[in-house]
């Protein structure tokens, strides 16, 4: 193979690109489709994965370490900072909080602190009420430059004063020279600036130091946030573990640049669970996309070479051969892929660079590093364009070198019937791809898996040419223009088969995307532990858990249920009761003594979870020994409770509105506790049809708690999948030392309430008491990674656009067909309906065949998760098969659709007639 033919052929294709710029065009299409798409995809990787260095910046500021001082005495932690490990006993023997003076008297001198508050606050909103993530701090402080950042206007230095983000801007209706007010109206501030968390595009406030307003979880933070520290050196690994002696957690700058080789398992990470993206997103997905390219480019070479049959019967009648006829085609794969990929990356380029600001606050709602390309992705990408452009002109090479040169002079072309070998070879190939396939993800082996996909969709590709013919045999009894579609296809399958496997291979890609996606956010619903049936919200009414610091008064019931039922989309408000203390408080004046009955449901001894109540990590041995005892299956310590505490009811509407329960299961729920039992979600909490209940009570700032036990009868009710909850009956509670007093007010909703009417809701319930706070239960929120939802949007895009361009090179190949109709007198609008024909039977069969192979993928890519998980405890739930109707439909159904108005529209009316070759 001499260097001079491949620079003729090279210099032939160059020629015929430049003459039939639109065939040019469309293989460009085909190829830049999935090249821009890989170029968005790893542009826009490349511009949010931040360096260690831009990491740490987001995380640390201008300080050399941020430390937290979590207890008295030694402490093991990560190298990251991130967590570890140290007994309760030390944290209920660390008197709390520490100061500034503290930390500086064990660090070098010279060092310097800053510590900010950080709480919820309650602000009112455009809409009423609503709460944001508080911040006390000075901006101005270099020590947090690249923590925050002050966007515009100025820092907040006086207790009157805050600085936004825009989204409190928009959340609040406030901006620069505006006043905001907190929830109770008791504190007013002035915005002074704009400010921008890079790391955390949410909604901020940001005070002055000191002057953060009491939150409703401001005793849970409030001297507890870590500290930014700058030391005259860098804080060493070795300095680290001496703070580490100390009780002191720290998240050093040098250990995070330049982090130690740890040989303890234990600090290793070595039981981590890989993250789904490490099988599904890595290898297996850039295999795939190899075929898809390849499929997709695969029909512009076919109809190509067929469009030029007579130009290389020329070249074989005047003494070329066989290698030279397959030169010409291959350098068209060379010529043409470097165009589509010049094309692609470019496109790419720009739509990444043109979404960023979308992307950063709609998707990772963090800041992008910075404009790059990711040079060696790109030039992967071209490589990967070039030959995925020779190997789709491979087959038309071939099949061009082998045609009969008389045949190809005379103008005759298509194959009439498919070869029944490879028929066969088909589906035994489609058989051993889906065999390989599972044996790959049994063994969690995801280069058997990516085999085992491309022999099973190549297996496809063989049997396409037999489905058309099948398929054509059913268009006797259609009208003209859809029976001669059919049959056109039928027999032109070296041009109809390609165009098809081109619109399933893109149609696979975005369908295997929207399963994957569909099961994670299923997986995330069934992980997910509700505090109230969906929708529903809750007011805690009980002044004990107020926090008050003055006093117990009661609530007005009768306003904050009105509030409830006036803003929000509820059928029914309710008055739901708990143990309370079987004593006034005390201490009048100043913050009252709580007390209080706790009640749980033990687990029975036999049924307890060995591992549970470890305080250490487990090793990947005690994990696989822990995944397969059915003990550990869900296992969260030796007892369970309900997520809102103990409830008191033996009425249907509040057993109803606290568990989901209906039906037969609410009356069985409700006639135990008539007859004096409790009921619990969880079953495995009754044996013998009783559970056994613990009362504890128990005084805040005391060690005293007394402890009562009973074993009672219970029913363990289904309801809200993942809620935990706890029902005793008022006969129950008698025999307690408990108090039934009022706990909350419960809103049985018809729907979620929105974020304007869940603000409004909250203003109003505040108006009534200040002391309140609305809580509603929105469900699992969805996958938090937003690499799936950008990958699956690009497979969408690219599988429109290949079903259109394929499509429309099917229709450019039947142009002859077109001009012998109008040539017999043959109507334009049969001509739109017979292009529209054409159109529907390839992107339509390919759209179902897509739909087929990219849900096998996925079941794949998801069985092998789930075998991963399968030994590793504690586990997330397994990912359920998902199949996402809706995108079935537009896949099977507007894709095939679009294509085919596309054709419709643009078959032209007046068709010229084809000159027969000379």
């Amino acid at each position: 193979m001499s260097w001079a033919s491949w620079r003729t052929a090279l210099r032939i294709a160059r020629r015929e690109a430049r003459r039939a710029k639109g065939r040019t065009a469309l293989v460009a299409v085909m190829i830049g489709l999935p090249v821009a798409g890989l170029t968005t995809a790893a542009v826009t990787y490349d511009m949010f994965t931040l360096s260690a260095q831009e990491q740490v910046t987001r995380t640390l500021g201008a300080a050399d370490a941020t430390m937290s001082w979590v207890v008295d005495g030694p402490i093991t932690q990560e190298p990251a900072g991130d967590g570890g490990w140290y007994s309760d006993v030390q944290v209920k023997n660390s008197p709390k909080p520490k100061t500034d003076a503290d930390l500086l008297a064990v660090l070098p001198a010279g060092s310097r602190v800053a510590q900010p508050s950080e709480a919820g606050v309650d602000m009112r909103t455009a809409a009423g009420t609503g709460l944001l993530n508080g911040h006390a701090l000075d901006v101005a402080d270099p020590i947090y430059a690249g923590y925050v950042t002050m966007l515009r206007g100025r820092p907040a230095t006086a207790p009157d004063e805050v600085a936004l983000s825009e989204k409190a801007v928009q959340r609040l209706g406030a901006d620069v020279d505006g006043t905001v007010t907190t929830a109770d109206r008791s504190r007013t501030f002035r915005v002074v600036g704009i400010v921008e968390f890079p790391d955390m595009l949410h909604e901020h406030l940001v005070f002055a130091p000191g002057a953060l307003p009491v939150g409703r979880d401001s005793d849970n933070y409030r001297g507890e946030q870590p500290w930014f520290v700058t030391t005259p050196g860098p804080v060493t690994w070795d300095e680290v573990k001496r703070l580490n002696a100390l009780g002191i957690m720290v998240r050093s700058r040098a250990v995070l640049l330049d982090p130690p080789v740890i040989d303890d398992p234990m600090m290793g990470g070595g039981s981590e669970l890989p993250e789904p993206e490490e099988l599904a997103l890595g290898g297996l997905v850039a295999g795939m996309c190899v075929l898809e390219v390849v499929l997709l480019a695969g029909p512009a070479f076919a109809v190509g070479a067929r469009r030029r049959q007579r130009q290389l019967a020329i070249v074989a009648a005047s003494g070329g051969t066989d290698a030279h006829v397959r030169r010409i085609v291959l350098a068209d794969g060379v010529v043409l892929g470097l165009f589509g990929a010049a094309c692609g990356v470019a496109l790419g380029v720009l739509v990444s660079f043109g979404g960023r600001q979308l992307a950063e606050e709609y998707l990772f709602e963090s800041r992008a590093g910075g404009y790059r390309v990711f040079p060696l992705a790109l030039v992967a990408i071209v490589a990967l364009a070039v030959i995925t452009g020779l190997l789709a002109a491979l087959v038309p090479a071939f099949v061009a070198a082998r045609q009969p040169v008389v045949a190809a002079l005379q103008g005759r072309r298509g194959i009439t019937r498919s070869r029944k070998r490879w028929l066969a070879l088909g589906i035994v190939m489609t058989a051993l791809g889906c065999a390989v396939a599972g044996y790959g993800a049994w063994h969690t082996n995801e280069k058997i898996v990516l085999g085992g996909l491309i022999l099973g969709e190549l297996g496809l590709v063989l049997c396409t040419p037999a489905l058309v013919g099948l398929i054509a045999r059913i268009g006797g009894r259609l009208p003209v223009a859809p029976r001669i579609a059919l049959r056109d296809s039928s027999r032109n399958r070296a041009s109809a088969a390609p165009a098809i496997s081109a619109v399933m291979a893109a149609v696979a890609g975005s369908m295997a995307m929207s399963v994957f996606l569909g099961s994670s956010d299923a997986q995330n619903r069934a992980s997910y532990a509700p505090t109230l049936p969906y929708g529903n919200a809750m007011v805690t009414i009980d002044p004990s858990y107020l926090g008050s610091s003055a006093t117990t008064r009661a609530v007005d019931t009768t306003a904050v249920a009105a509030a409830m039922r006036t803003h929000l989309p509820a059928s029914d408000v309710l008055t739901v009761s708990s143990f309370g203390c079987a004593e006034a408080p005390t201490n009048p004046g100043s913050k009252p003594l709580a007390c209080g009955h706790n009640a749980f449901a033990e687990l029975p001894p036999e049924r307890r979870c060995p591992f549970a109540t470890m305080e250490r990590e487990l090793t990947l041995d005690e994990q696989k020994v822990a995944s397969r005892d059915e003990r550990c299956d869900g296992a969260n310590g030796t007892w369970a409770s309900g997520s809102m505490g103990t409830i008191v009811a033996d009425g249907a509407p509040v057993v109803s509105a606290v568990t989901g329960a209906t039906g037969d299961d609410l009356a069985r729920a409700v006639g135990m506790l008539k007859r004096g039992g409790v009921v619990v979600t969880d079953p495995k909490l009754i044996k013998d049809g009783a559970a056994t209940v613990l009362v504890d009570t128990w005084r805040e700032g005391t060690d005293v708690t007394k402890q009562q036990r009973f074993t009672i009868p219970a029913y363990a009710v289904t309801g809200t999948p993942g809620l935990s909850a706890l029902i005793v009956s008022p006969q129950f509670a008698a025999r307690t030392t408990a108090k039934i007093v009022p706990y909350a007010l419960v809103a049985v909703g018809r729907r979620a309430p929105t974020v304007a009417e869940e603000d409004a809701a909250g203003s109003a319930v505040r108006e009534a008491d200040s002391r309140l706070y609305l809580v509603v239960e929105h469900g699992a929120s969805g996958n938090g990674d937003p690499t799936l939802l950008i990958l699956a949007v690009i497979a969408g895009v690219v599988a429109l656009g290949a079903a259109g361009v394929a499509t429309g090179l099917a229709a450019a190949d039947g142009r002859a067909d077109l001009s012998t109709l109008a040539a017999v007198g043959a109507s334009p609008g049969l001509r739109r309906l017979l292009s529209l024909s054409q159109s529907g039977v390839i992107a339509g069969l390919g759209a179902v065949l897509g739909v087929a192979a990219g849900t096998g993928v996925a079941t794949a890519v998801l069985f092998a998760l789930n075998r991963v998980y399968a030994e590793r405890w504690p586990s997330p739930a397994p990912f359920p098969i998902t199949v996402p109707w809706a995108n079935v439909a537009i896949l099977a159904i507007a894709i095939p659709a679009v294509a085919m108005l596309g054709a419709g529209l643009l078959t032209r009316s007046r068709l010229p007639i084809e000159r027969r070759p000379e």
